[in-house]
């Protein structure tokens, strides 16, 4: 998006956008720009959808309970919908609103929770994982807001793993190595990235995971590393070497 808008106000809508339309947004949504951010008639707001690229628009009513915009023109192309799924085991409360959130700004397409043997959390409300999506694409300006996936088991996602994607394992058991050279010769190829609990995955699972053919297992240094933590440096590494970072 061009800089010139970025102090703009960013919402994620469903409706279709093009010039010239007119949109009225729902309660929650024009209660954050009359009442929380105090924008009036004439101030200007961006929109995006996922599918038309970035709207600047024009707020032509400012009432708290539906403030109605006039989309002005477009300011960004719609950026292609990313292929890299993200799989990984549940944490609690704030720590998972944060790999949600960081798996969006890391150009993540799909996000999959997945319930582990120790996994910490077994009921999710998705309603609140999708929520922390959006709120990151609109905060970092991201346009393809990931797909959120409800939770499944690992014995399910192995089930259904389809056999043209490689499943790259964030392994804590591996010996402390580069992932560089492993993660250059999937260049081309379609992945996913899998990151376990806390405490990591049970030998059963892991040695099940190591089994599969489509299964990549890399080492991530020689320090142990939190879920989360674990997530952006996976992420990190495979975009900066298979991925858009290139």
């Amino acid at each position: 998006m061009p800089r010139t808008h970025a102090s703009l106000p960013r919402l994620y809508v469903e409706p279709d956008l093009s010039a010239g339309a007119q949109l009225t947004l729902g309660k929650e949504q024009s209660l954050y720009l009359a009442a929380v951010l105090r924008k009036s008639v004439g101030d200007e707001v961006v929109l995006f959808n996922g599918r038309d690229g970035a709207w600047l628009c024009r707020l032509i009513s400012d009432s708290k309970k539906s403030v109605q915009l006039e989309l002005v023109e477009r300011i960004a192309g719609q950026t292609p919908v990313s292929d890299l799924w993200y799989g990984f085991a549940p944490l609690k409360s704030e720590r998972l609103d944060y790999v949600i959130q960081k798996a969006v700004e890391m150009g993540v397409g799909t996000i999959q929770p997945v319930i582990t043997r120790y996994t910490q959390v077994n009921r999710l409300k998705h309603e609140r994982m999708v929520a922390n999506a959006i709120e990151a694409a609109e905060q970092c300006e991201v346009l393809s807001v990931p797909s959120v996936e409800p939770e499944m088991t690992l014995e399910r996602l192995i089930d259904g793993w389809p056999a043209d994607r490689t499943l790259i394992l964030a392994d804590e058991s591996a010996a402390s190595s580069s992932p560089v050279e492993t993660l250059g010769s999937l260049k081309g190829h379609k992945v996913g990235i899998l990151i376990g609990p806390e405490g990591g995955f049970s030998d059963e699972e892991r040695a099940k995971l190591i089994a599969l053919p489509y299964v990549v297992p890399i080492s991530l240094g020689p320090r142990i590393l939190r879920a989360d933590t674990a997530a952006v440096a996976a992420l990190a590494v495979i975009q900066a070497i298979i991925g858009d970072w290139r």
